[in-house]
């Protein structure tokens, strides 16, 4: 049996990941109290469904404090357990309630949107530790949905480089586990006809490849990532993400990302780019 848990904070999309597992055939429940996850899963085992997502977050109450012991439990009966943790800045949480008008739930008398989500945080301190950390604070409902499917294809039982670019001025993803600055490089952006391109385009490709630094600096995060890999391997991580950013998030940290896939084309590998729109 395979089964997803998703977890974070409110207003970070969980209803939106949950919806996109439902639609990739998963059994999905919404906020089940950690401590029935093991007599839950027993009974779906009964049923015959093989793909199960479960929302497990703070509307659990006491009962979220048991779920690290529940997720190894469960993995000790064989079961795949994979946690996503979702999250986002306090200001981008703050902005969705208003414009959604959704009480935090919870929020009670006296207490802000603001003090809510300080407080939710405290209490998911040891959940986003379970599982792979994913900040939704720049991202549409369609590319967090694309991205929790990424993720749910992978395979549970190799670890997954996820190579991120994204851009400064929109902050510093939250979930990166290695964070690369390529603001220093030279900017395509200043040439007018390049400005419209993405580092995916032939000729941006082929003005990096006029500046030495630029493969510099490929070759050195590579080095890097490549030494700490098998470290990061022997802890039992099934993520492990590095992220790029230029000022923009569209040509330096875009095309260094591109590279950094080819690299590590051996292992297994996702590439996101936060700041492209998809078509691009």
């Amino acid at each position: 049996m395979r089964l997803i848990l998703i977890s974070g904070l409110s207003g970070s999309g969980k209803s939106v990941a949950l919806r996109a597992l439902e639609d990739s055939g998963f059994y999905c429940v919404d906020n089940l109290p950690a401590n029935m996850l093991p007599e839950a899963m027993a009974m779906y085992a009964e049923f015959g469904y093989s793909d199960i997502a479960i929302s497990v977050d703070t509307r659990s109450g006491p009962s979220l404090g048991a779920l690290p012991q529940v997720v190894t439990q469960l993995r000790g009966q064989g079961i795949d357990v994979r946690l996503l943790f979702l999250e986002a800045k306090p200001a981008t949480l703050v902005k969705r309630f208003s414009e959604t008008r959704r009480r935090h739930p919870l929020a009670g008398s006296g207490i802000t949107v603001e003090e809510s989500i300080q407080v939710e945080q405290e209490m998911l301190g040891g959940v986003q530790e379970l599982g792979t950390r994913i900040d939704t604070s720049e991202l549409s409902a369609n590319a967090l949905r694309s991205w929790i499917r990424e993720l749910v294809d992978a395979d549970s039982s190799r670890l997954t480089l996820i190579f991120q670019s994204f851009g400064f001025k929109h902050g510093v993803p939250q979930d990166a586990d290695f964070v690369f600055d390529a603001r220093c490089l030279p900017n395509p952006y200043y040439d007018p006809l390049l400005r419209p391109l993405t580092g995916r385009d032939q000729p941006i490709v082929d003005f990096f490849a006029q500046h030495a630094e630029v493969a510099d600096m490929i070759n050195d995060i590579q080095s890097l990532v490549a030494k700490w890999l098998p470290c990061y391997s022997k802890e039992n991580r099934s993520y492990l993400t590095v992220a790029v950013g230029c000022t923009g998030g569209q040509h330096r940290s875009v095309f260094i990302i591109e590279s950094l896939a080819r690299a590590f084309a051996d292992q297994q590998v996702l590439v996101r780019h936060r700041q492209l729109h998809p078509d691009h």
